[in-house]
């Protein structure tokens, strides 16, 4: 049973904001909100459904946030969220009925191999100027990508930013920003079919979530202007740094 004390209240802000400018720009943000969340006595399922509530609102502002700047490619949008949701809706199930001892060794396998592919073969996921983005029909790479993602993320959220930005950057070569803003679409769309899995299986701590939300959603409208300042090759170092900090936190809890 968790109680939420100031001191909580304080954590969860902090921490939310901080995950949501990390998830805006990168990934990994929540392998700093789930720890909290565990810290205030939830088992790690009940902190994984209840992290996705920060998550969705987090990807909603964001999204909102790109969509004003002109980085959002509304015309790609179906072809992206269909192997997206399917994925989603697949782990999300996965998520609520598996042993949560499966949990940190997915999240740590990914994230490690996420580092080695940014260090060892950067233009995966940073394509040249001149690239024009692919698009996922007739691409069962890409679809599968998608799928893949769509799997992570409603299984275990933490770090999915980065399996979906070697889908859209690696694979349909979208420059880093316009990846950001598909990605915040993408994790949204998925995150919401893992709440109402969550809702159905009542595994989400409304309280906490909400208090979570608003430091996620203020960070998420950091996270975007910043974004639209920082170079390709700025976002492409700080998506590194968050991979190595988001396995060492894996390691961790």
């Amino acid at each position: 049973m968790f109680e939420l004390t100031p001191f909580f209240i304080v954590l969860l802000l902090t921490t939310g904001l901080l995950a949501g400018v990390i998830n805006t720009l990168a990934g990994g943000g929540s392998n700093l909100t789930l720890p909290a969340l565990m810290m205030m006595g939830l088992p790690a399922d009940i902190a994984n459904a209840t992290n996705r509530v920060g998550v969705f609102l987090q990807c909603m502002v964001g999204m909102r946030g790109f969509d004003r700047q002109g980085q959002l490619e509304r015309a790609d949008l179906k072809s992206l969220l269909i192997p997206t949701l399917a994925g989603g809706l697949i782990g999300a199930l996965a998520a609520s009925f598996t042993p949560v001892t499966y949990l940190k060794p997915v999240l740590l396998g990914t994230m490690v191999a996420m580092a080695l592919l940014i260090l060892i073969r950067p233009s995966a996921i940073m394509p040249s100027a001149q690239e024009k983005a692919k698009v996922v029909k007739g691409n069962p790479q890409a679809w599968w990508g998608l799928w893949i993602a769509g799997f992570y993320g409603g299984f275990v959220q933490a770090g999915v930013g980065f399996v979906l930005i070697a889908a859209l950057s690696g694979v349909l070569r979208y420059d880093l920003v316009r990846a950001n803003a598909l990605k915040l679409l993408c994790t949204g769309a998925f995150t919401l079919v893992a709440l109402v899995v969550f809702i159905w299986r009542d595994q989400i701590a409304w309280i906490p979530g909400l208090v979570l939300a608003v430091g996620t959603m203020t960070g998420a409208k950091i996270g975007v202007k910043m974004a639209l300042k920082v170079s390709q090759t700025t976002l492409k170092w700080f998506l590194f740094v968050m991979t190595l900090c988001a396995s060492a936190a894996a390691l961790y809890w």
